[in-house]
């Protein structure tokens, strides 16, 4: 058990953090944002998430941000030259690494912007939907980038030092994201009773899309999250009100870029150079059906509402594919067949010799 001072260092920090400024639409000065909180509450009240939301206040305010500089402060002034220059503006900007926004970062700050001229047409503070006719970028459906192999992933698996608080936290981080193929942002959500340690379950509830899904929890990973809620997370709860299942260092729910940041690192230690929580997503998806499982399966465990998002592991368990193709293509078959006949001909010959 840790000191009462290390426990009281993290209530005084977790204070600290709680008491920083919020950035809310406010803190843009432009008459746009009236219209933006408006459309922001909208949002809440149809049921969308608090990550959608707030994905959405970040695109909007970097749109009124560009408009503020040009002068545009009217929902009446945004046409469809205006959207279409911003797009432009999005197309040529450059990083500080001098690097282009990849097209999926074009996306996610055009997306919400076509929605709010939606939602300003429909609630008729303007004449027209200014967005109807933008066309967004298209991005390429591209292979994952690290395919880890089972090695690597043991490999992986043996990084943390579970004999320490973090390291057997973090171990059933590892174990759970590997076990499951679950989304960052859905680990992070888990609490205490989404999980079934008896059963071998876990329940992801409003996962990408706002839909629940009952999937296995693996023996392993089923281990090392009960020692984990047995021994180590005591410890981390500052709060006897936190139900949230992987606790930080402070005794609060994990943001997305601490978690990535944790398995990255453990990531390099074991030699892999790129990627974080996603690789061990697509390791899941990729070894799975490797070893046989069916697609459809893989769909419902991965939690796509399209079949077509998961084929893409289809591509990269090339191997498993070619060994199936290989044995029961037609083709092949024939093949074989065909080589039957030939050295039954063949043994003829060398009969009639």
């Amino acid at each position: 058990m840790e000191s009462g001072e290390v426990v009281r260092r993290r209530k005084r920090k977790l204070r600290k953090k709680r008491s920083d400024a919020v950035h809310t639409p406010e803190h843009v000065e432009s008459a746009l944002m009236v219209f933006v909180k408006g459309y922001l509450d909208w949002l809440a009240v149809t049921g969308r998430t608090e990550q959608t939301v707030r994905s959405r206040l970040v695109a909007l305010e970097r749109f009124v941000r560009w408009c503020a500089e040009r002068s545009l402060s009217r929902p009446q002034e945004l046409t469809r030259s205006v959207l279409e220059a911003y797009q432009r503006y999005l197309y040529l900007y450059r990083k500080q690494d001098g690097k282009p926004l990849t097209i999926r970062t074009q996306q996610t700050m055009l997306t919400p912007l076509r929605g709010w001229c939606r939602w300003l047409s429909r609630e008729q503070h303007v004449q027209y939907n200014a967005a109807a006719e933008l066309v967004l970028p298209r991005a390429p459906k591209l292979l994952p980038k690290v395919v880890l192999s089972v090695v690597q992933v043991e490999r992986l698996m043996d990084q943390p030092d579970v004999g320490g608080l973090t390291g057997a936290r973090d171990r059933a981080i590892l174990e759970v994201l590997y076990s499951t193929g679950m989304r960052r942002m859905e680990l992070i959500g888990l609490t205490i009773s989404d999980i079934d340690l008896s059963g071998g379950t876990v329940m992801i509830r409003q996962g990408k899309g706002r839909r629940d899904r009952y999937i296995p929890l693996g023996e392993r990973a089923c281990y090392w999250v009960e020692w984990y809620c047995d021994r180590i997370r005591p410890s981390h709860a500052v709060r006897a009100d936190e139900w949230t299942l992987f606790l930080t260092d402070y005794g609060e729910p994990f943001g997305k870029g601490r978690l990535s940041d944790l398995v990255k690192r453990y990531m390099e230690r074991a030699g892999i150079r790129e990627g974080a929580c996603h690789v061990l997503r697509h390791a899941c998806a990729t070894h799975m059906l490797e070893n046989g499982a069916d697609i459809r399966f893989i769909q419902a465990l991965l939690g796509h509402a399209d079949l077509s998002s998961t084929q893409i592991y289809t591509q990269v368990a090339i191997g498993k594919l070619k060994e199936i193709h290989a044995a029961t293509h037609p083709a092949k078959l024939e093949r074989d067949a065909l080589s039957l006949l030939v050295a039954i001909e063949a043994e003829a010959d060398g009969d009639a010799e």
